[in-house]
């Protein structure tokens, strides 16, 4: 996985973020198993990753009896059809002997059962690379439980998340009344986004629930050769534009940028731009390259028009554009409004969008 996707949690324009615990300890165990295992980064596997004999699991459909190998791959599709069914020996059987020495058989039994009551089904919300393997988000059809998983270059799983989830219908569902481009060229990869906190860490936080942050993935990595330097990630210099008409409020160019890793919560946004659109609706695009922001207060710009070029300054731990609309041109003091985009709907983590 890239470093990108890795760090991602620490993207937040704020450098606060409240955590809620509703489902006790228990569910913090899920959580250090893909901390343990998901996010191993040394690619070596374990000299006992061997596979074990067969076990016979009954299926859950038929009541038949069926030998299933340890070790043996598992398809997304089947992994959250077991899952719903509380069919864990069978999900345990396609998981990593890291995951198993994390977890007991009925450790798993006990977290899921309870969690899965009155759910009916679970629909994908999200997939995307992670740690050389692919993650995969769930949610219930009420928006209110997550399920997240990571497979591993084998197709097992190595990484399981369970969460409750707090959503915002009411104003989810309230797009704005201007239609925005992507502020860039070509195609970039949505990092954060979406409205639920496991595919946006921006949601749980009012000013900034609907923002997006954009990095460039290539080869499932966002950078080339030094990850300490800011010039060899694929998204900074590029360039950030205008992502509709308005009028130039807010600027701000003189903020130092990151080293890749580092953070500057003290001056959250870094160089930033705030647009007003009209309607009410404000943009924001942040942590530009200092120095490089090439309008001024006052200016009248159009979709498109250059705005300055791409950075690593404020709270940003790597070189990404971060996009929100809000209703007042104070970032601190404004509230974030879903964002409608031209030839776009219903945008999450780990899309690819394109704006050519």
């Amino acid at each position: 996985m890239h470093e990108k996707l890795e760090r991602g949690f620490s993207f937040c324009l704020k450098g606060e973020r409240k955590v809620r615990l509703k489902w006790g300890s228990l569910f913090c165990l899920l959580l250090l198993i893909g901390l343990l295992t998901a996010c191993d980064q040394s690619g070596e596997k374990s000299k006992d990753d061997k596979k074990n004999p067969d076990t016979v699991i009954v299926d859950p459909n038929t009541g038949d009896d069926q030998k299933v190998e340890e070790g043996e791959p598992i398809t997304p599709e089947d992994f959250i059809e077991h899952f719903l069914q509380n069919d864990y020996e069978y999900l345990y059987s396609h998981t990593t002997e890291e995951f198993k020495a994390s977890i007991s058989l009925e450790d798993l039994e006990e977290l899921g059962v309870p969690f899965n009551s009155e759910v009916k089904e679970y629909k994908l919300e999200a997939k995307m690379p992670y740690n050389g393997g692919t993650k995969y988000i769930w949610l219930d059809t009420e928006r209110t439980k997550s399920v997240s998983v990571v497979f591993d270059e084998n197709q097992l799983i190595s990484g399981l998340w369970i969460y409750p989830v707090t959503t915002y219908p009411e104003t989810d569902s309230v797009l704005t009344k201007t239609e925005f481009s992507f502020p860039f060229k070509g195609e970039w990869f949505i990092l954060w986004g979406g409205t639920n906190e496991i595919v946006n860490y921006h949601y749980p936080i009012e000013e900034q629930r609907y923002a997006f942050d954009f990095i460039i993935v290539k080869d499932g990595q966002s950078y080339s050769g030094d990850k300490t330097l800011n010039e060899s990630y694929y998204a900074y210099g590029q360039e950030v534009i205008a992502p509709a008409d308005g009028t130039v409020v807010k600027v701000e160019n003189e903020v130092e940028e990151n080293v890749p890793g580092s953070m500057n919560p003290f001056r959250a946004t870094g160089n930033y731009v705030v647009i007003d659109h009209g309607n009410g609706e404000y943009s924001l695009l942040a942590h530009f390259q200092k120095g490089s922001i090439a309008v001024n207060e006052g200016d009248v710009v159009k979709r498109g028009d250059f705005l300055g070029l791409c950075g690593n300054s404020g709270n940003s731990s790597e070189p990404h554009i971060h996009f929100q609309v809000m209703d007042s041109p104070d970032p601190d003091h404004a509230k974030s409004i879903n964002i409608r985009f031209k030839g776009y709907s219903n945008l999450v983590q780990g899309n690819v969008v394109s704006n050519k």
